[in-house]
């Protein structure tokens, strides 16, 4: 999970949060100070749309991840929580690779003007990513073709999930 931080000329900012799902696929959320509840609330509705949590979450130690909430959270579901050392981004290697793309390709090309603007233009880029664009590292498939697989046949692939 990655946090990233938009400062605008007005002194508003945004944060996003990012999520590496299984198959590669993509769960951002955006808001003006996401806390731990916040990241509690994600994992809920990824954990009541999909049916299941992860077995590890891999976080770096922002405020949002080192909360009693999630902590709370990820005992009450059996979730561990991976701190990253400080100062040790490769410690997660795939979402600092990610979050160079996200930037890239989505948070440096857009100016938000407002949250509900941002909410817009992220879930865009979230279904480009998850829908449109085959990643090398699934055979040249999408995300969601990968899970859809997945679904329909669960030795398709391991998800390390529970």
């Amino acid at each position: 999970m990655i946090v990233w931080r938009q400062h605008r000329p007005n002194n508003n900012s945004f944060l996003y949060l990012a999520l590496r799902l299984p198959c590669n696929r993509l769960g951002l959320e955006a808001g003006q100070g996401l806390k731990g509840f916040d990241v509690v609330a994600v994992m809920e509705r990824i954990k009541q749309v999909r049916g299941v949590v992860p077995k590890r979450i891999q976080v770096d130690n922002g405020s949002e991840f080192i909360s009693k909430a999630l902590d709370k959270w990820a005992y009450e579901n059996e979730v561990t929580l991976d701190f990253s050392r400080p100062g040790k981004p490769t410690d997660n290697p795939f979402i600092e690779s990610f979050n160079g793309s996200f930037r890239d390709e989505c948070l440096n090309v857009n100016w938000f003007l407002s949250l509900d603007d941002a909410k817009e233009k992220i879930e865009a880029f979230k279904d480009d990513y998850n829908g449109f664009r085959p990643h090398s590292a699934l055979s040249g498939l999408t995300p969601n073709q990968v899970l859809d697989r997945h679904l329909q046949d669960p030795n398709f692939s391991t998800l390390g999930w529970h």
